[in-house]
């Protein structure tokens, strides 16, 4: 392959993958991370940051058990994204968790609980073959 031709083909690919991304903003999680998803319709929701609160007192938790937090808070693009894939209207609140493979797994109105989150991962066969290879 000729030099232009493989850097039009790197081109091609890397619109390709913003397009994804555009598309879909956790694309880049699946398969290396679940991601906890945060919705909500404004930023002076006082269950975002119960959720915060949440994930920051549990960090070395979440980084044990591969979890990213994402938040999709107003009208954005991103957020509206995210809404749609997951059935959320624009006033709702919902706390997602979704696996490494890209599916929700647990879907909540109100922050989610650290024992709870965990032992729904703790649950997930993608985890226990983890914790086997640890």
């Amino acid at each position: 392959m000729t030099r232009p031709l493989l850097l039009a083909s790197i081109a091609a690919m890397s619109g390709l993958a913003s397009q994804a991304l555009a598309e879909d903003p956790l694309a880049a999680h699946r398969w290396t991370s679940r991601v906890l998803v945060i919705v909500a319709p404004d930023g002076e929701d006082p269950r975002i940051e119960a959720q915060r609160r949440e994930a920051r007192a549990r960090r070395a938790d979440y980084a044990e058990r591969d979890l990213v937090v994402v938040e999709a808070i107003g009208t954005g693009a991103e957020a509206k994204s995210i809404r749609n894939r997951f059935g959320i209207g624009e006033r709702d609140f919902r706390v997602v968790l979704v696996g490494k493979d890209g599916d929700a797994k647990l879907v909540e109105a109100a922050p989610i609980p650290a024992p709870r989150l965990f032992a729904t991962i703790d649950a997930m066969p993608m985890r226990k073959d983890e914790r086997g290879r640890r």
